[in-house]
């Protein structure tokens, strides 16, 4: 195998990934009519160059936050004001781990006596430098470096003893028939949060919105509202609202 079909073969791999937003080492070998062994040595290799993520059996894409971090930054802020905006003082919020959700914090700072749970170390500490000193609650738990959150049975138990008026919570894709997928594989917390607030917030780009991603995290049916940018294309606005969920598309703000 000389080096130019390598690349290629690779830069193919790439093409692929990001498309479809994973693929498996076996369909490569049989795509490409090559070993797995060779599939394996490309796919660690493009995550050595910071291409792709590698999971058991094969490979993910890079979330594109980490892709395109100034136009997301810009859709971020777009998406974290109109999410802060339906915030009341004195409301008892959940806040999930994220980029997306991180966002909202600045614009807590004129909400009076909130209530902020959340499993995100770098929530806290943005809640913590706000002058309003909104009240901080952690759910403590096992910590998972990949969402860098905490997870797991201790946080879902100190979840389930409360109960909150709305959730704000990101996602790694929307599907748009099913409802919010995601890479990680713990969707409990999730599920559980979602079930403790009597809103159910989802902030997304609308870049990941029709990404397909395998593991479905919150059904439509447990989703109040979905927060994207003014980026989404009429027919998914379309399909999104005709699942019952409420669509708010922020205007980007150049």
């Amino acid at each position: 195998m000389t080096k130019r079909n390598t690349q290629q073969r690779r830069h193919l791999i790439l093409t692929q990934v990001n498309e479809l937003g994973e693929v498996g080492v076996d369909s490569l070998a049989e795509q490409f009519q090559t070993s797995e062994v060779t599939i394996r040595k490309d796919l660690t290799a493009l995550e050595k160059s910071g291409l792709l993520l590698r999971r058991y059996g094969g490979a993910i894409a890079l979330p594109k936050e980490i892709v395109s971090d100034e136009i997301d930054s810009k859709r971020k802020v777009a998406i974290a004001k109109a999410a802060a905006a339906l915030i009341k003082d004195h409301n008892r919020i959940i806040i999930d781990s994220g980029r997306t959700t991180a966002a909202m914090i600045p614009e807590l700072a004129t909400k009076q006596g909130l209530v902020v749970m959340t499993n995100a170390i770098k929530v806290a500490t943005r809640l913590l430098a706000l002058e309003n000193e909104p009240t901080l609650l952690m759910t403590g738990g096992t910590w998972d470096p990949h969402s860098e959150s905490f997870q797991g049975q201790v946080a879902e138990n100190v979840l389930c003893s409360y109960d909150f008026d709305q959730l704000f919570i990101g996602a790694d894709g929307i599907d748009v028939a099913r409802g919010t997928t995601t890479f990680n594989e713990l969707v409990g917390l999730s599920q559980v949060m979602a079930k403790a607030a009597r809103e159910v917030i989802v902030l997304v780009e609308s870049e990941k919105i029709g990404r397909k991603i395998p593991n479905l995290e919150l059904p439509w049916q447990t989703v109040t509202t979905l927060i994207t940018d003014s980026g989404l294309a009429h027919d998914k606005r379309a399909a999104i609202e005709a699942c019952g969920v409420k669509l708010i598309c922020a205007k980007i703000i150049q």
